[in-house]
């Protein structure tokens, strides 16, 4: 035996109002809506039909005309009955793309407000006019009415503490919100709510006048003036629209909040994943006739058409970041100052963008700020370091020795730097370890008197794993350098995992750590303390190393490991004691 399922309709609103819409606001968009797509229908069959919705609120009411195609009795008996059931519908039960609505769910959020809804409609396909009345028990009844025109009246009866949701300013708000650029007239209590046209469309004025009044447009709109504003069209989703790029910078964590219209109704004002995550700074307006919403209607569902989109419409904002390079270089400078990440997250793809970052963006490089392009006119043998911290640390030996470096430590930086070889403007990443070769060798002489040093040093610094050389170099201020190399940085790590390892693979991981390269403590013979410890006691001498080799850990920002912690203030205490002796 077949039963049918009985449907709470109490539950069915509180589903609604709870889990699918945000707000009861969205009652109104849900009644301009099933305005919108009666007057559709109905001009489908007569072009010269009016196009008009008329609000009306009075204390306890608010009424929605509509001039649309209207309802039979037969089809208020199976559409307005049936949950889930749309008239905009084809015979298969696939939405009709010319309608806003979908779901068959718009009148029942008229029960987020209401407790009792009245329908008086005429069809323009002839037959009486029907009455039905709906409550939020579950309950309706039909019968005829005295509607003389064609067209729609809802009516819904406030419930007791939704007042705010319906009075005359909320309900105008509420219109302008959702409506304002819907193709029709729509007024509440005789104001007019809507505007005669999209307002990136093409008016006779002049590109300037255009620019000051989107400008202004986006002002309004986003509460900010724009740093530039741009045209999108994607026309196989019929979609049109703006771009404003923010005035000013913004982290690409940020959510961008884009405000989209399907087929001229408001959809969200806080759209997600309209632009590719790289357009962090760009905020959008646009109407489309063919992206899909979610059955709350207030997102975009993700399919094909939507990933189409936002390719297409990254692919006019990385055009008109070209164009800006070609025709206003001061502007593309005023913007690069503000949104460099976002620029440089589309140029680790686009060989174009990697161009402008390479002639436009501006660098920290040893000999100051410059473009990449600068750079390697200057020093065609020049390098680059993958982090801040060895920049910091090896920018004034290096400039020194005659080797210009770059900071490529910044997010997204080391990869741009090393995909300039797609344009076949190479700059070499810095091995440290190559800058030990250009130091200058000390006097045979002074390395000789220094032996005894440098066995103490050695003797100090082999249980953390480094090699102590002498070497005279610039700036002789600096007293040592930690100078390590990747080969080093494996052995470390090689080093570290035998000290965690069993006894077992302990021995097999020393065996090839004693064949590792290691890091080296760079001494510098021309700082003058470092001759004076040359000098001292070999047991004084290798403590004043220890301070030494944990001083330049710090002072490269290199991690610390225990061993180097105990070190280190093994030195100071041995260092303070011999002091206070």
């Amino acid at each position: 035996m077949e039963n049918a399922f009985q449907v709470d309709l109490r539950g069915v609103v509180d589903l609604l109002s709870r889990h699918l819409y945000s707000s009861p606001r969205v009652y109104l968009r849900e009644l301009l809506q099933n305005g919108a797509d009666a007057i559709t229908a109905r001009r489908a069959l007569d072009p010269a039909a009016p196009a008009r919705v008329r609000i009306e609120v009075s204390p306890g009411t608010i009424g929605v005309h509509d001039s649309g195609i209207g309802l039979t009795e037969d089809e208020v008996h199976t559409l307005l009955a049936t949950i889930g059931r749309s008239s905009k519908r084809d015979e298969l039960g696939f939405a009709r793309h010319e309608f806003l609505g979908q779901f068959g769910i718009g009148l029942l959020s008229g029960f987020l407000v209401a407790d009792e809804i009245q329908v008086e409609t005429r069809s323009a396909r002839g037959g009486q006019a029907v009455g039905w009345t709906g409550r939020d028990d579950g309950t309706y009844r039909v019968e005829p009415a005295t509607r003389e025109e064609t067209g729609t009246t809802v009516t819904l009866r406030v419930r007791p503490g939704a007042d705010e949701w319906v009075s005359e300013a909320t309900v105008t708000d509420l219109a302008r919100l959702y409506g304002s650029l819907l193709p029709i007239e729509v007024t509440v209590n005789g104001r007019r709510t809507t505007e005669p046209a999209l307002p990136w469309a093409k008016a006779d004025e002049s590109p300037a006048e255009r620019r000051h009044r989107l400008l202004e447009y986006g002002r309004q709109t986003f509460g900010f003036t724009p740093f530039d504003v741009l045209d999108l069209d994607v026309p196989g989703a019929g979609l049109t629209g703006v771009a404003f790029i923010l005035p000013a910078g913004a982290g690409p964590g940020v959510r961008a909040a884009h405000r989209v219209y399907l087929k001229r109704m408001l959809l969200t004002e806080r759209a997600e994943g309209l632009l590719p995550e790289w357009a962090f700074f760009a905020r959008c307006v646009v109407d489309a006739g063919e992206l899909r919403p979610t059955a709350s209607r207030e997102a975009l569902y993700e399919d094909d058409l939507l990933e189409h989109v936002r390719e297409q419409l990254g692919r006019q904002v990385r055009d008109w970041l070209v164009r800006l390079a070609e025709t206003d270089p001061a502007a593309l400078r005023g913007f690069l100052r503000l949104h460099a990440l976002g620029v440089k997250a589309l140029a680790l793809h686009d060989d174009d963008l990697l161009r402008l970052v390479d002639g436009w963006l501006e660098y920290e490089t040893s000999d100051g700020p410059m473009t990449l392009a600068q750079f390697r006119t200057r020093h065609p043998r020049g390098r680059f370091t993958t982090s801040v911290e060895e920049f910091r640390q090896l920018s004034a030996v290096c400039q020194a020795q005659g080797v210009a470096l770059v900071n490529g430590g910044y997010v997204y930086d080391g990869d741009i730097l090393r995909g300039l070889a797609r344009l076949d403007a190479r700059i070499e990443p810095l091995d440290p370890a190559e800058l030990t070769t250009r130091l200058a060798p000390v006097d045979p002489a002074a390395e000789l008197a220094a032996r005894p040093f440098l066995a103490a040093a050695a003797r100090a610094l082999e249980p953390l794993g480094c090699e102590a050389v002498l070497r005279d170099y610039d700036p002789a201020s600096l007293p040592a350098l930690y100078v390590t190399s990747r080969a080093a940085d494996q052995a470390a790590e090689l080093r570290q995992a035998r000290e965690e390892a069993d006894e077992l693979w302990a021995d097999v991981l020393g065996a090839l750590e004693r064949t590792a390269e290691r890091p080296r403590l760079v001494l510098n013979h021309r700082n003058p303390l470092v001759r004076r410890l040359a000098g001292l006691d070999p047991e004084l001498a290798a403590t004043a190393v220890e301070a030494l080799y944990g001083m330049a850990l710090l002072h490269g920002h290199h991690p610390l490991r225990p061993a180097d912690t105990a070190a280190l203030n093994r030195s100071f205490l041995g260092l303070l004691d011999w002091a206070v002796k």
